[in-house]
Formats: C-alpha cells, sequence, structure tokens
C-alpha cells in the first residue's frame, strides 16, 4: 500500500472515483437483471436510479486490493451454478414430499478473511443458494451466522461450515490480494519446538 491508502500510488481521489464507477455499473446490471429486460430505457433507469443512490446515500469506500484471476473464477461459477442445481432439486424434494418436515439450524462460520468486502460477498453467495440464509454478520469478529435446511445429525452442521469456508476459499482465490490468498492455507511452522 502507498500513499493514500491504495496499491500502486493512485491518488485517493482518482480511486474514488473508479470505485463509484465500478458501483454505478453493479447497481445498473442488478436493476436491469431486476427488471428482466435490456432495453435503453432500464439502461437509463438505472444509471439514473444509481447515480441518485451513490449521490444520496454514499457508503464508505471499499477498494479492492486483489486481482481477477480467470481460472479460479471460472471454478467459483461452475461450483456455484452446481450448488445452486443440487439444493433447489434438494429444496424441492423437500417440498413435495408428504409428511416431511426438516429440521433447521443455526451456524455460526468463522471467516478468515475479515474484509468487508470478502464478508459481503461470502454472504450473498450463500444466500443465494436454496436451503441456506445468513441471518447476521458479526463483523467485528468475522462470524457469519447462517441457517441452513434439513439437519439431521451434528455431521450435517460441520458440512454445512466446511461448505461456507470452501466458497470463502473460491472467491477469495477468484478476486483475492496475493496477500489474502496466503491467508487462506498459512504455511505450517517448520521451526523446532521450544523448551
Amino acid at each position: 500500500m502507498t500513499a493514500g491508502g491504495r496499491a500502486g500510488g493512485e491518488p485517493p481521489a482518482r480511486g474514488r472515483r473508479r470505485d463509484q464507477a465500478i458501483a454505478l455499473g453493479w447497481l445498473v446490471t442488478i436493476w436491469v437483471l431486476l427488471w428482466g429486460d435490456l432495453s435503453w430505457g432500464n439502461l437509463l433507469g438505472g444509471l439514473v436510479l444509481g447515480a441518485a443512490v451513490l449521490l444520496f446515500f454514499p457508503l464508505p469506500p471499499v477498494s479492492f486490493g486483489g486481482r481477477l484471476r480467470p481460472g479460479p473464477l471460472f471454478v467459483l461459477v461452475v461450483t456455484f451454478v452446481a450448488e445452486l442445481v443440487s439444493a433447489s432439486v434438494h429444496v424441492a424434494a423437500i417440498a413435495v414430499r408428504p409428511g416431511y418436515r426438516p429440521r433447521g439450524a443455526i451456524v455460526a462460520v468463522g471467516l478468515r478473511i475479515r474484509t468487508d468486502l470478502n464478508l459481503a460477498l461470502t454472504a450473498e453467495v450463500i444466500s443465494l443458494v436454496p436451503g441456506s440464509l445468513i441471518l447476521e454478520v458479526d463483523r467485528d469478529a468475522g462470524v457469519l451466522y447462517v441457517h441452513v435446511l434439513d439437519v439431521r445429525r451434528p455431521e450435517d452442521l460441520t458440512a454445512a461450515g466446511d461448505r461456507i469456508r470452501a466458497v470463502e476459499r473460491r472467491l477469495v482465490r477468484a478476486i483475492g490480494s496475493p496477500a489474502e490468498v496466503r491467508q487462506l492455507d498459512p504455511k505450517p511452522d517448520t521451526g523446532g519446538e521450544s523448551p
């Protein structure tokens, strides 16, 4: 990190404008997806609404210090789609099974990378998969509280936590900084034991 808190010596004002442009792009994309129709009217409406949101409800700056890695990003997208289909089939099977009452549970999962961006992205990906829902995010401790559906035994709770940490690992490998990737799998201490 250099002056202004940005990688590469980028001036803070220029970096802030870039971050706002990226946020505006995402807001327009979400607006068009919500309407389900790519038209000039929806693009213009998304631009106006997105600009108003950024102007009247400014968010604290969240800078992106990572880099996009196409291979891990492809793995993230493919595994997300596979989990989405699998979970949808599972929830549909539960819904049509006569007389079956699924048991839910709340799992607390501590994330290894505690940046706001990682917490938000991991929470979003988890919430998009049917059968899991983020109930709370403890920002200071880096813990997600997740409601999971159809828990039958204690091993299901462990599996849910492992699945959430796997999502975090795939996200960080796809878009995280080199330092964050190193934090995922710290090297074991090879030094000798102290007496």
